[in-house]
């Protein structure tokens, strides 16, 4: 009984922070970003709070800040725990933190740790 219960909590546990491709498509609103431990003002950088990630089905992607849109791919690693976006052949991989159907924590060294929340398109 005991191997029983800790394998069902140990499936929910492997459901919850897991991200596939499947999951990750749709449109997502970055709401907070972090940096050496400071939150950053996305309004001041981006002079808008209206910055978005757009993931395609067929590995297409699109980054939207106010009224700029610029094209790009992506692709998720193996194990799901990493996320690539690759712009005019340059590369920026993302730690993946955290992942639910709405919210979603990135980080990489140059930049810091981004939250996301999926909205509708």
């Amino acid at each position: 009984m005991r191997k029983l219960i800790l394998g069902f909590v140990f499936l929910i546990g492997l459901s919850v922070s897991a991200q596939t491709s499947k999951e990750l498509i749709g449109k997502w609103q970055l709401i907070k970003w972090t940096k050496n431990g400071k939150d950053k003002s996305i309004q001041e950088r981006f002079k808008t709070d209206q910055v978005f990630q757009v993931f395609k089905q067929n590995g297409d992607f699109e980054s939207v800040i106010g009224t700029e849109s610029h094209k790009a791919s992506w692709k998720l690693s193996p194990d799901n725990s990493e996320l690539t976006i690759i712009s005019v052949l340059l590369p920026i991989k993302f730690k993946i933190d955290y992942f639910d159907p709405q919210k979603r924590i990135i980080s990489t060294p140059g930049l810091g740790t981004l939250e996301y929340k999926k909205v509708a398109e």
